[in-house]
């Protein structure tokens, strides 16, 4: 076990409010094994929470951006999970990205970022070529508002299980992920811990 008290926080990208979502399994997946090493994961599913459209860090009355940025700005590690559409990540997690957008601002004004040492890493689900978008798109993001992102911190994944409209559980799913993905999600796991404890 890696001896150390960080915490991390994924925003999850999902659309699905009701329904099955593969991408919100996958991040219990990774969160349960996180546990076990010490790293203690909170699930923001997005789409439940009332976020306002905009590009700074408060739009106002009844807008809960403001508590997962807090959430956001505590912990040690930022995680953005998505499901493919169209070949790019979901409106929940571009939305996450506009609201970043002030921390960007300050950035270009000469202060030092807000997410300066902490560790980013994406989890997806869906075809590996928009897998390959996603990661490369909120990389350079993460790139522009001081966010590490350490080699191997991606877990994406793609199976038939996951096809739009298949039928599934959320128990065959956890099997899916075990067998073929258990390997991939420790990597990041310990990528994501080690630039976290050394805070560059």
């Amino acid at each position: 076990m890696v001896e150390n008290n960080t915490n991390a926080v994924i925003l999850l990208g999902t659309l699905k409010n009701t329904d099955l979502s593969n991408t919100e399994v996958l991040c219990e997946f990774f969160a349960e094994r996180a546990a076990k090493e010490g790293l203690s994961c909170e699930i923001v599913k997005l789409v439940d929470r009332n976020i306002a459209p905009g590009t700074y860090s408060d739009m106002g009355s009844g807008d809960e951006w403001p508590k997962i940025l807090q959430k956001v700005l505590a912990a040690g590690v930022v995680i953005f999970a998505t499901p493919v559409w169209w070949g790019g990540h979901s409106s929940e997690i571009q939305r996450v990205i506009e609201r970043l957008d002030e921390i960007h601002d300050k950035i270009l004004e000469g202060e030092k970022s807000a997410l300066e040492g902490k560790a980013g890493g994406v989890i997806v689900t869906g075809d590996s070529d928009g897998a390959q978008h996603i990661i490369g798109n909120v990389g350079n993001f993460f790139n522009a508002v001081g966010l590490l992102f350490p080699p191997f911190a991606t877990l994406s994944v793609f199976s038939e299980k996951l096809k739009k409209g298949a039928k599934t559980s959320r128990e065959e799913l956890l099997k899916v992920y075990e067998k073929d993905y258990g390997k991939t999600a420790d990597k990041m796991l310990m990528q994501l811990l080690k630039h976290a404890a050394r805070g560059d």
